[in-house]
């Protein structure tokens, strides 16, 4: 067998069969075909694509080219999350201990950010001490008897999925859905969860910016979870105005103790019951969304969440009391408001620009060097469909650098798009998706 021929079959608009992408995945994870070759490959599947069995094809043999999580010792379902990212996201600091303080085990993988804002694993380094470099023992004695641990992902949970990617980044072949597809559900299948819930964005702060592509791409993720014995469904979500209202890593942690406390925004807490009720559901705990979502209340109100939430800081090593005291957390040094100059109704709020304005201050990475200030971010006053009045405040920056918070203050304001007219506001969860 030669990638040479793979090329040309591909090219052609020919299938490839289970054992050529195989051997594809194989010989260029241990560096036998080469990246000019790999480069040809996918450029070829973007003219071409693939279908459905080849793409479930090639999300297990990335899968399969390093670990594959043995959660076997952890007793009950066990259900992973997977975002595929937007502006002020920050979900899974609040879903985890919920669905945890309701009995459902959480042992996931996460990575760090790069863009906007930093990920789940940067967030929860806003607490001094906190750190997911545990070992395989520990993370699973968490798991059974916490119910919750988050670990860093292992240099070889799908590799081949690491170096395909890093190629695709710098040859333009990184918007073809059974390539997307496949990456996310190859880390996710590798991370060894009985079941797999999906929040597939849509709108400008989102990957997937146009509706009918991001549902194309749950569908397809859906698809490849399912075919590889996996429970697992997808929910779309807005993001065409960031979720909540903080952006910036200390303060989107706080919002979610907050959204624990029962006092935290209407459309992140929608988002947060639309996907652990699916958690719920498959994992045996709920019978339908509606119960699932009762039983979610009933751990934010007795104060068990919020528990929860602590006791898995405590066991990674965190300082839990910033839980209980969120004034504890870094503060930025200087605050700047952003005021209207004309009144009406915000029309929307453009997601990606607002990102682009906290990495300008310094809460997210241009590159995987950059250094994250957890401190800065942005927190809104006014939100789509709300009414705003000449001079009255949008937004609130934080940061430690005047001359950055100019540069972010001028991304928030034309971020922001006031109407004279109150337009239809879209709900925050816009579709389920299932096998």
């Amino acid at each position: 067998m030669r990638m040479y021929d793979l090329i040309e079959k591909k090219k052609s608009g020919k299938e490839l069969s289970t054992e050529e992408i195989r051997f594809m995945i194989e010989g260029f994870t241990d560096g036998s075909i080469p990246d000019y070759q790999m480069s040809a490959m996918t450029m070829a599947i973007c003219f071409q694509g693939m279908n459905e069995r080849e793409t479930v094809d090639l999300t297990l043999a990335m899968r399969d080219s390093g670990d594959v999580l043995d959660l076997s010792k952890i007793s009950g379902i066990k259900v992973d999350k997977h975002s595929t990212g937007g502006v002020g996201d920050k979900t899974s600091l609040a879903l985890t201990p919920i669905v945890a303080a309701l009995g459902v085990p959480v042992a996931k993988m996460s990575g760090r950010g790069l863009g906007h804002t930093g990920g789940t694993i940067d967030k929860l380094e806003c607490f001094p001490g906190f750190t997911t470099g545990i070992s395989e023992e520990t993370f699973l004695k968490n798991v059974n008897e916490i119910g919750i641990a988050i670990a860093g992902q292992t240099a070889n949970l799908a590799p081949a999925d690491k170096k395909l990617y890093a190629l695709r980044d710098v040859t333009a072949t990184v918007d073809q859905m059974s390539l997307i597809a496949s990456s996310i559900m190859s880390k996710k299948l590798a991370s060894g969860s009985d079941a797999i819930v999906l929040d597939v964005k849509t709108g400008n702060g989102a990957f997937m910016k146009k509706y009918e592509d991001s549902v194309a791409l749950a569908k397809a993720m859906v698809s490849i979870g399912t075919m590889a014995g996996k429970k697992t469904a997808a929910v779309i979500t807005d993001m065409d105005q960031p979720l909540g209202l903080a952006v910036g890593n200390s303060l989107e942690v706080i919002e979610a103790i907050e959204t624990l406390r029962g006092r935290g925004p209407e459309d992140f807490k929608q988002v947060v019951f639309a996907l652990g009720g699916l958690m719920l559901q498959f994992a045996g705990r709920a019978a339908n969304q509606e119960e699932a979502m009762q039983l979610m209340q009933s751990v934010i109100d007795d104060g068990s969440a919020l528990e929860k939430f602590a006791e898995f800081i405590r066991a990674q090593g965190g300082d839990a009391s910033y839980v209980y005291d969120t004034s504890l957390f870094p503060k930025a040094a200087y605050c700047m408001e952003i005021k209207a100059k004309d009144s009406g109704f915000v029309h929307r709020i453009l997601a990606e620009e607002v990102g682009i304005a906290c990495m300008t201050l310094g809460g997210g990475r241009e590159t995987k060097e950059s250094e994250i200030d957890l401190s800065v971010g942005i927190l809104l006053h006014k939100k789509n469909g709300d009414s705003v009045k000449d001079g009255e405040t949008l937004a609130v920056i934080y940061g430690n650098d005047k001359e950055k918070m100019d540069l972010a203050a001028g991304k928030v304001f034309h971020a922001y798009e006031i109407s004279q007219e109150k337009a239809e506001k879209l709900p925050v969860v816009r579709e389920y998706i299932f096998s």
